[in-house]
Order: C-alpha cells, then structure tokens, then sequence
C-alpha cells in the first residue's frame, strides 16, 4: 500500500451521539482521499461485557450502514466486522504471550470496568492486547483517537516495538492522529460533562438515529442558565453547548453563531439548533435507512470488506508466525 494507513474502531454498543458524528463520523470520509482506511466495527471487543446476542447482531450490522451513511465508501476504504477475520485473535494469542500481567491491571478502563463488575473475567484483562493486535495486524501509521485512549495506544506502542527488538523489525510503530480541532459536544442536561450515550438520563444525549420530533424535544428541554442573554462563554456552558451544536451543523463558526442569537431568547435559540440539527441529520438518516433495508447490500460490505481486511491481515500474520517459530505450510 502506498498511502499510510489510518485505523479505527467502534464498539456496537448502542446508537451513536451527535458527538460522535461531529468528533469521528463525519470527518472520516475526508481521511479516504489521503490514506488507506480501515474501519472495524469490534463486536469482539464488545463481548468483554454481557451482550444480549439479538441485540449485539442488530447493532453490528446498524454500525456497519451507519458508516456507509457518514460517507464512508466501502470501495475506497475497507469496512468489515471484527469476528470474520479471525487474524485478529490469533494475533492477539501470540502478543499475549509478551504482555505483562502487570501492564494490563494498570490499564485505567480496566480498572474503571472491573468494579462495576461482580466477577471480573479474563476477557475484560485481555482486551487491550487484541485492540493492538487490532492496530499492528493492518500496519497502522496512525489511530484517531481522543486522550482517554491514549493508554491504550502507548500499550500498543510498547507491545509492538518489544516484538521488534525481540524478534526484528516487524510492525509499523502507530501515533495517534490528533482528531479534527473542533467543538466538544457536551451533554444537554450537564453541559460541563461530555455527551454520552451512557448517560443514564435520555434527555442528555441526541442519537443520530433519534427522530426529528424527539431531537427537538430534547433540545427544548436542554439546560441553559438564569442571565438570559445568549454569549459564547465559559460562564454559560448551556448556552455554548447549544452554540457548539448550531455551528457545527451549520458549518459557521461559534462566534458567528454568537452574533447571529445575539438579540434571540433562549427559546427562539433552542428552536434554532432542534432544526439546525433535524436538517443536518436527515440525510444521514435517509441513507442509514436504505441501506439497512438492503440486506443483500448489506451482507455485500461486510463479506467484502472481511475479504480485504483479512488478505492485508494474512500478510503480518505470516511474518509473525514465521518469527515466533509456528510452522506453516
């Protein structure tokens, strides 16, 4: 491959925010025309935690037309789910094998997820070894990622260059490809806490998948303050979330949101951005829709994008074997 290879991952484990469009989705089909980009939706990642199986299959294959959706072109960039290239746990067996025990009890999700579970299974200690064997399979320059992953891929950073130096030159050590400087979209109801579809109360979150009534329903119900004017302020974290949000979809920038509300009222703010947001999505929306009612379509990206994914993932896979001492024929 001549073009450097951008790699990224996400979890099926529910619908996706506005957030994350604005933060991931909605940048990564400009990456395509400057990189080779892998796109994987981890449902083996997902598994760590309980899953109910219906649902888990539901959301893989939503996540994989919600990506085409955002303007990922399967036929520029390669588009597959984790479980149907195998490569991905046999490699992760062979890095396990040079993985400290010590270096994945210090891993910060690891320790945040354990205690909210009744017994901790080995899955949830191990899964950061296959998320670098996620990123080392495909020779990955860069990872885009935000800071709360940045453990995990100076993890893979260590792995991959302690298999070099024991073994010879084998991965392409990956950076972090620093995301799009842009708005932080924070939550509707805690405007000083990030957006999070986690988030217990529904009100907090907008789903790209949530309907138009429900959009502007939850922004009418977002958090504002008492001073009753409308500036881009650390000092009205409502009302800057409510700008962030409106200038994004709008493809303006904060100040020109600022200027635009300057004499509005908080209501006539909100109606604004529940529209900005309903006319920003609904393509989106529309796409999502038609290609998820194309099962043949569909099942197409995936067993296509599994074949791509899993010839570039054959290519390491081999020298790695070859180096450890598997025998191969």
């Amino acid at each position: 491959m001549d073009k450097k290879v951008v790699y990224s991952a996400i979890q099926p484990s529910g619908s996706l925010t506005i957030g994350n469009y604005l933060g991931a989705l909605s940048n990564f089909s400009n990456l395509q025309k400057e990189y080779q980009c892998i796109y994987c939706v981890a449902n083996m990642h997902a598994i760590t935690v309980p899953q109910n199986p219906a649902d888990l299959r539901k959301r893989t294959l939503d996540l994989i037309a919600l990506y085409v959706a955002c303007g990922i072109d399967p036929k520029e960039s390669i588009l597959y789910i984790q479980s149907q290239v195998p490569e991905h746990t046999e490699l992760a067996w062979v890095l396990n094998t040079i993985t400290s025990v010590g270096q994945l009890n210090r891993m910060t999700q690891f320790k945040d997820k354990s205690k909210k579970q009744k017994e901790v299974y080995a899955g949830l200690l191990n899964y950061p070894v296959l998320m670098v064997a996620d990123i080392l399979l495909y020779q990955s320059s860069f990872v885009p990622v935000g800071e709360d992953q940045r453990q995990h891929i100076e993890l893979t950073r260590d792995i991959a260059e302690r298999f070099n130096t024991r073994y010879s030159p084998t991965f392409t050590i990956p950076d972090i490809m620093a995301p799009k400087v842009g708005a932080k979209i924070m939550s509707l109801q805690d405007p000083t806490s990030k957006m999070s579809k986690s988030d217990p109360d529904e009100n907090a979150f907008i789903l790209i998948l949530d309907e138009p009534d429900v959009i502007r329903r939850k922004i009418k119900r977002a958090v504002t303050d008492s001073k009753g004017t409308i500036a881009y302020t650390d000092e009205q974290p409502g009302v800057k979330n409510l700008l962030d949000i409106y200038s994004s979809f709008k493809h303006i920038s904060p100040e020109e949101a600022e200027r635009e509300f300057k004499s509005a009222g908080y209501g006539e703010l909100k109606e604004a951005v529940g529209e900005a947001v309903v006319e920003g999505l609904a393509p989106v929306q529309e796409r999502f829709h038609a290609i998820r009612g194309d099962k043949e379509q569909l099942e197409a990206i995936c067993r296509e994008g599994a074949e791509k994914a899993s010839y570039l993932a054959q290519k390491t896979l081999r020298k790695v074997y070859r180096k450890v001492g598997l025998v191969q024929f």
